[in-house]
Parts: structure tokens; sequence; C-alpha cells
């Protein structure tokens, strides 16, 4: 199996599934998940140098904000509805001390040819199941999701002008 074989397989056997256990809507390899207000958003990104034998991809993750989602009946958010915009590595603690078998060290997940499907799917159960949706689930409404971004205080300083812009909170 090629590495573009395995990242299918990973996707179909356990990330799709796994979202969707966990309240995620998917719209080809955008999920989002309802908060009330807002939206939890997971977008697998691919790279441009990917080939069949060698995949690099990250998750880019955030809220979008209802009143600021381009779906007109407020349904679905994709990854251009982004209020706020983090990487998967901000959710795990120890992303930075990893080997990640990744020449180009763009802090991604890297498939190849070599790679035993067995394991990455544990290590990504690990990541998901272990910080990525637990982190997901802090926030519960808008005045969490303050609260949970003042980790990050250039998405938190995005997040406060979008609730002020859109009247959503006092603030």
């Amino acid at each position: 199996m090629n590495a573009k074989e395995k990242q299918t397989q990973f996707i179909k056997n356990y990330l799709k599934p796994t979202l969707k256990k966990s309240g995620y809507l998917t719209s080809g390899q955008t999920w989002w998940r309802d908060k009330g207000d807002f939206f939890n958003v997971i977008n697998l990104q691919n790279f441009s140098w990917n080939s069949k034998d060698s995949v690099d991809f990250r998750f880019n993750i955030g809220i979008a904000l209802k009143a600021t989602v381009k779906d007109e009946l407020k349904k679905k958010a994709t990854i251009y509805d982004l209020t706020t915009h983090i990487s998967h590595e901000a959710f795990i603690p120890d992303w930075k001390s990893r080997d990640l078998d990744n020449s180009n060290n763009n802090n991604c997940y890297s498939i190849t040819e070599t790679t035993d499907l067995t394991d990455f799917i544990l290590s990504m159960q690990h990541d998901f199941e272990e910080h990525i949706l637990p982190g997901l689930e802090e926030p519960q409404n808008l005045t969490d999701c303050m609260k949970f971004y003042e980790r990050f205080p250039l998405h938190l300083n995005s997040l406060k002008r979008a609730i002020t812009e859109n009247k959503l909170l006092q603030i």
C-alpha cells in the first residue's frame, strides 16, 4: 500500500468514524460541530509536495462564529469561516519533543510507504482522543472560548474583535 492509500485508510477507518462519534459533521476534509453560537472546525490540510509515496498533512483547528459563517442556514462551517485558527500541535503537549520522522520539519504528520498503518492510527488516536477532542470540548459558550484562547493572545484579540463587531457579547 502506498502512502496516499494509507492516508485514505486512516481517514476512512479512524478519523471520520471518530469525529462522527464525537458529533462532527463533514464535507470533504473539513469537520464541524455546532456548539450554539459557534462551530468547532477541524480541517485536514494536505501539502502540495505530496506524492503517492510520501504524504505530509496537518490539522487546522479553530472556531467559526455562527454570526459570520457564509452558510445562509448557519448549519455548517468551512475552513474559510474560521474566526480563530490554530494547528493541531497547539493541543498536544509533547509535540515539540516528538521524533516526527519528517525531514522538512514543518510540524506535520507524515506517512510513507514504510509507515506502519496500525502504529500511525494508534498515534493519531492518542493525539485526538487524549488531547485535541478534549481540548475542543472545553469551550461551551463564547465566554469559555475567550478563556480558552487566552493562551493564544493573537487569536484571542481576533476573537474578541469579531464578538464585539457582531454584538454577540459585552466585553
